[in-house]
């Protein structure tokens, strides 16, 4: 008998089929978001689930379903899991790494450059029918080249932003992150090392890039905003909670800070009710790795993670990117 595995949400039937191969699956083609108890309920009897962030793991899901080995997420973030509560139960968790950050960072630099050159909201006065006439400064905005890029978590979406802005756009890059880089990565992405304040203070861009965790919980509050320039635009790909969003929506409405633009948000797909009421903020749905070869790609390794934690294909019991790789048990 197969083990039988739960995918969570829709996801590209080739990789259905795939996992069909090895499995017993119950899939979700209509894309039901399930909620706590269905969740728990879906879950009876499986060994393993293909997670996105829509699905919390946590120890009620785990101690009602004493079954579960593996639960692999089609994210880089992980925050929708509990994973010392899966590795105290010897659950293997994994993401997808890599597969996005080229992609992750492409969107990433696309939506500060919207957000600095007030792209959305000039489309919005046009599509109002409110252009009539060219004017010297009409949606004048920040320029991005030679500009100074702070970037607030270097890790390999950080470094790739970094290299885009420096070698493709003349930039400045500074950064900061919990440990400096390796000298020989600083200088391939031309960025220079700073404190958090410094960085807060000098920045004209300042993208967000640092994973979530309870330590970088509003890591951008009243606090940090008040250290910006009022030049300044703040983007955020990371993770929602990292920035507080009341706090962000305060500093556009005053002019504490020239723009924002967010593709992630606190209790999302829920929006904070003062971001949509400020012109001078870009919105985007979760979309930084949206790209059909990215998500495929990410697909792809989920499934990969799962089918290899579960003991089948030729990294048996060596899932490729594992985020508890202590659980895995060593090869006879």
């Amino acid at each position: 008998m197969k083990p039988a595995v739960l995918v969570a949400r829709a996801i590209q039937p080739e990789v259905v089929a795939r996992l069909r191969n090895h499995f017993d699956v119950e899939d979700n083609p209509n894309d039901q978001v399930f909620s706590k108890d269905e969740l728990i309920a879906r879950l009876k009897g499986k060994q393993g689930i293909f997670a996105t962030g829509s699905e919390r793991i946590d120890e009620a899901v785990l101690s009602a379903n004493p079954e579960l080995r593996a639960v692999c997420n089609m994210a880089v973030g992980y925050n929708n899991i509990d994973v010392p509560a899966c590795t105290a139960r010897g659950v293997v968790c994994t993401n997808t790494p890599d597969v996005l950050t080229e992609t992750t960072a492409d969107f990433g630099f696309a939506l500060m450059m919207a957000t600095a050159r007030r792209i959305a909201e000039s489309e919005h006065f046009l599509r109002r029918g409110e252009w009539k006439k060219w004017s010297f400064d009409m949606f004048t905005g920040s320029d991005i080249h030679g500009a100074t890029l702070g970037i607030l978590g270097m890790g390999r979406i950080g470094q790739a932003i970094a290299r885009r802005g420096a070698h493709g756009f003349g930039m400045r890059v500074i950064y900061h992150n919990r440990s400096r880089l390796d000298a020989a990565i600083e200088q391939e992405c031309r960025a220079s090392y700073v404190s958090k304040h410094e960085l807060l203070q000098q920045a004209d861009h300042l993208v967000i890039v640092v994973p979530y965790s309870p330590a970088s919980h509003h890591a951008i509050g009243a606090v940090e905003l008040a250290q910006m320039k009022r030049t300044a635009t703040l983007t955020n790909i990371a993770r929602g909670g990292v920035v507080d969003d009341a706090a962000l929506a305060q500093a556009l409405a005053t002019g504490l800070i020239a723009a924002a633009g967010l593709d992630v948000f606190e209790g999302e797909p829920a929006v904070h009710p003062h971001l949509l009421t400020v012109p001078n903020v870009v919105l985007t749905p979760h979309i930084a790795s949206a790209t059909v070869s990215t998500r495929l790609a990410m697909a792809d390794l989920a499934a990969d993670n799962l089918i290899a934690a579960l003991g089948f294909g030729p990294s048996a019991g060596k899932p490729p990117t594992p985020i508890n790789p202590e659980v895995l048990r060593p090869a006879p």
